[in-house]
């Protein structure tokens, strides 16, 4: 079978930054084992899937090694493929995925994403959690996604090298770890994201970690909307606001490479 392929860097507007994706439409979506070995293929953090329907389009995500309940950015560029290639000119698209529906509207600077928020309990420091991380952490947090470790120095965030090994240890499953602190260089919070279990030792730019890092720093701060910069060696950046129950996350996308596949 013979599919179109894209990919794009997203939470970005410099190509070769943020966050890259695979963004591939079908007909129908083929065996899960054939999903899991396309996006090893393609061996980006995460390879999406869009399948039409009706006037939606329903959507998956698969990292090198596992499918993913949630990917922010992989959702951010699969927005932009429907509305600037296949269906050029269309404000908005509502994409049905395991995470529920998910709404993407265009705006004046590139598109905003419509997200459910994860709320974050305070918890005991795990075992062996600082040597894991390289860094003592301030408090740390868990919700049924990821560990929050919150740190009071966006300077050892973005210095931070930690132990794969023992971070793959302390998220089992399909968990990952944020970690963050108050943001430097303009912006109010930084962040980064490692994920050992899911194959992504660390993500570049990850709109699921904002659904957990907006209603922290909400919590912490009383505001609403937040700019947030995830200090990646690729680095991206986000508006970040808190809606209720929801996240809206702004960023931008640039295409890279546009052709096909035989899968």
């Amino acid at each position: 079978m013979r599919t179109p392929l894209f990919q794009l860097d997203a939470f970005t507007t410099t190509r070769f930054a943020g966050n890259p994706a695979a963004v591939m439409p079908m007909d129908a979506f083929p065996a899960d084992d054939v999903m899991r070995a396309v996006a090893a293929e393609n061996n980006l953090s995460e390879t999406a899937f869009l399948v039409p329907d009706g006037d939606d389009y329903r959507l998956r995500w698969f990292t090198p090694t596992v499918e993913v309940p949630l990917c922010g950015h992989a959702t951010l560029a699969s927005a932009a493929v429907v509305m600037e290639r296949l269906e050029p000119g269309r404000r908005s698209v509502v994409f049905r995925t395991a995470s529920g529906p998910l709404t993407v509207d265009r705006t004046d600077t590139g598109y905003r994403m419509d997200l459910p928020a994860h709320r974050s309990d305070r918890v005991e420091d795990p075992v062996g959690f600082a040597e894991a991380l390289g860094a003592e952490p301030v408090e740390v947090w868990q919700n049924q996604a990821n560990l929050l470790a919150v740190l009071d120095d966006a300077a050892v965030v973005r210095a931070l090298t930690p132990d794969q090994g023992a971070v793959r240890a302390l998220t089992p499953g399909q968990s990952g770890l944020v970690v963050t602190a108050p943001g430097d260089a303009g912006y109010d919070f930084v962040s980064r994201y490692f994920a050992p279990a899911k194959g992504i030792p660390e993500d570049p730019v990850t709109g699921g970690a904002h659904c957990t890092l907006t209603p922290y720093w909400a919590q912490r701060t009383g505001r609403s909307t937040f700019s947030a910069y995830q200090a990646s060696p690729r680095g991206g950046t986000l508006t970040c606001t808190l809606v209720g129950d929801r996240v809206h996350l702004d960023g931008a996308v640039v295409f890279y490479l546009e052709g096909h596949a035989e899968v």
